[in-house]
């Protein structure tokens, strides 16, 4: 699995509120890991656009940097750093990877990729297919499992349990190939031009 897709799939996972509970945890929630989770989602929830840097270090070591800008509902944008030109947009209608380079892009139909419920108004963890939850130093982790459109994607959420918000998640691929992503340099509640969720009328539309 290509970089591009890995970041898509991850996230896709990530917040998936799926509707079938295929697997669920081997323990009772406490009250406290529940409200905690709650207050994650509400806090996330109201967060209503985004931007900062992300770092991606995959199974090999390999490093991959760039930026993403966030804007609630249905918009978010994932910009990795030169010399890549590949990015992420989903611009309400599907989800589009642009080659900037060869000016092209091919498309994920937004119905197919469970990020589209992060995109959306509301986060409720509690309702995804959680099957771990630990605690320690100052953060919560929250794995979920999830079918995607290339197969079962493990994620591993870390948050920060004093400000709520997502710090880093380790997914694993269908493949068993395994991704860290990071989030540095948030800042929340951003005006995000336009022209950054857009696809460009000069590219052309390519098979995947």
């Amino acid at each position: 699995m290509i970089r591009r897709d890995a970041l898509l799939l991850g996230l896709s996972a990530a917040f998936a509120l799926a509707t079938t509970k295929a697997f669920s945890l081997d323990r009772a929630l406490s009250p406290e890991e529940q409200q905690l989770i709650a207050d994650i989602g509400n806090h996330n929830s109201a967060i209503r656009s985004m931007a900062g840097r992300f770092l991606q270090i995959d199974t090999n070591g390999g490093r991959q940097e760039g930026t993403f800008f966030l804007e609630r509902p249905d918009k978010v944008a994932f910009r990795y750093a030169p010399p890549s030109r590949e990015e992420i947009v989903s611009v309400g209608r599907g989800f589009y990877v642009l080659n900037r380079r060869d000016e092209t892009y091919y498309a994920y139909p937004q119905d197919t990729i469970p990020l589209r419920q992060f995109l959306g108004d509301q986060i409720n963890l509690l309702d995804a297919n959680v099957i771990d939850v630990t605690s320690s130093d100052g953060y919560m982790s929250i794995t979920v499992i999830d079918e995607t459109v290339a197969g079962t994607v493990q994620v591993s959420l870390t948050f920060g349990t004093d400000t709520l918000d997502l710090v880093q998640w380790s997914l694993v691929e269908p493949s068993g190939a395994e991704l860290t992503f990071s989030l540095y340099d948030v800042e929340k509640d951003v005006q995000i031009p336009r022209a950054f969720f857009s696809i460009p009328a000069n590219y052309t539309a390519t098979e995947q």
